[in-house]
């Protein structure tokens, strides 16, 4: 404990003897890559993997600080830089999608950048197409990428790379069609691929009465931030899955507010909440 304490102390001395300005700087500088690293990853299977690995890094990091310094532990030094260099090299490894995306982001246009008009006609293609599964009861899922990338999944389906419309919608979840019985993933406002397979939420997540359609919606909603639309084959109900949370019995006007507001580009970036709320409906 005495060797772990005088090496922090060690530590803040160093710190100490820098230039203010530039440690502020680079504090600045981690926090900012830091705090994106982990809202590009907010809400998928990675940040708890950064979070796991980071914390893995500190524990090992304070037990080398706190080694007895009269002993010579040059194989533990030697192995743990080596272990970083693993540790990097598995990083882009095991991210390689995401790093992918994010390269892609930087050189491309702001998810629907495009004006607000552009919002209001893909909401109203959508509540088309769910009025006419709804009638009809025809069961659909549709998801709706939003600041977190959707390529794992949509590299699951079919690609279509098509221009999102309520006629292309029905079509594809047609019954007997040969992509009606998975997802679509929405990409940029242009339909990206169907037949896609989501994560399916735990059983005892979703009310009894619903059907995989809601667990997927649900499930793929707790993995990322996407808008998943649902209309269900049994009763013909639309329902809107966002943010971990599942919204049962959602009228049209009802539903192309919501999508018009959570699809806007002011608060896409702010990522707030839609100013209506949903309707009181059970949230599995």
């Amino acid at each position: 404990m005495e060797d772990l304490l005088r090496g922090i102390q060690t530590y803040w001395y160093r710190v100490g003897n820098y230039n203010p300005v530039v440690v502020l700087v680079e504090l600045l500088l981690i926090g900012v890559v830091v705090w994106w690293t982990m809202r590009f990853l907010r809400g998928t299977r990675g940040a708890r993997i950064v979070k796991g690995a980071a914390l893995v890094l500190a524990v090992v990091y304070l037990v080398l600080l706190s080694l007895p310094k009269r002993y010579e532990w040059d194989r533990v030094t030697y192995l743990y830089g080596n272990f970083l260099l693993f540790a990097f090299v598995a990083f882009v490894v095991a991210f390689q999608p995401e790093l992918r995306r994010a390269l892609i982001q930087l050189g491309q246009a702001h998810f629907f950048r495009g004006a607000h008009g552009r919002v209001e006609e893909i909401a109203d293609a959508l509540v088309d197409s769910a009025q006419h599964f709804s009638r009809n009861k025809i069961g659909s899922l549709v998801a709706l990428e939003r600041s977190v990338g959707l390529a794992t999944w949509a590299a699951s389906g079919t690609p279509l790379d098509a221009r999102l419309t309520a006629p292309l919608l029905n079509s594809i979840f047609y019954p007997g069609s040969a992509l009606h019985d998975m997802g679509v993933v929405v990409s940029g406002g242009r339909v990206a691929a169907a037949g896609c397979q989501f994560p399916l939420a735990d059983s005892d997540e979703v009310d009894p009465s619903l059907g995989s359609r809601h667990r997927a919606a649900l499930g793929l909603a707790k993995e990322s931030d996407a808008l998943v639309l649902v209309v269900s084959e049994e009763t013909g109900r639309i329902s809107l899955a966002f943010e971990g949370q599942l919204y049962i019995g959602l009228e049209p006007g009802g539903l192309r507010e919501m999508l018009i507001s959570l699809l806007s580009p002011a608060l896409l970036r702010g990522r707030r909440r839609p100013e209506s709320k949903p309707p009181e409906a059970p949230s599995e």
